[in-house]
């Protein structure tokens, strides 16, 4: 993989920031022309670096302020059923992210809801319904501290 050298890094952190900065933008603030500026960021997405520029929504705007932290574990632990809970966590939208996991649980998902009662029916209609859990264990956000999509570099 090639490394990045400080310019790129800087452009990296500027677009964590602010994805909507523009090219001239970051020029101005990294003292350079435009030109070598957009190569550098069309270079950084084609190699991979930046996967996709998103917008970080308000939970409590949108109704969704209900913060779970779900553990599963997996009754059985061979190749084809942790495949396919992989799969099927894919098709719940309530989830926002899931991590395959070492040690006392198999998976962590983060769901984000509306209400207790909107996860109680979610847990009930679709996430039980996947083959193969044996045991969910949830726990529930009351404040959030620091909650950051930027990764130090």
């Amino acid at each position: 993989m090639e490394q990045l050298d400080k310019i790129d890094t800087k452009i990296l952190r500027i677009l964590q920031k602010d994805a909507k900065k523009t090219t001239k933008e970051i020029a101005t603030m990294l003292n350079l022309t435009i030109s070598p500026v957009y190569e550098r960021i069309r270079r950084l997405e084609s190699m991979g670096f930046i996967k996709q520029y998103v917008a970080i929504l308000d939970k409590k705007l949108i109704n969704r302020q209900v913060t779970t932290i779900c553990q599963v574990s997996m009754r059985y632990h061979n190749e084809a059923f942790i495949e396919k809970f992989e799969q099927e966590i894919q098709n719940l939208d309530e989830v926002q992210e899931c991590y395959h996991m070492a040690g006392q649980v198999d998976f962590l998902l983060k769901i984000n809801v509306a209400s207790l009662d909107e996860y109680h029916d979610f847990v009930k209609y679709k996430l039980s319904k996947i083959d193969n859990i044996g045991v969910l264990n949830s726990t529930f956000v009351l404040k959030e501290i620091k909650h950051t999509s930027e990764f130090y570099i």
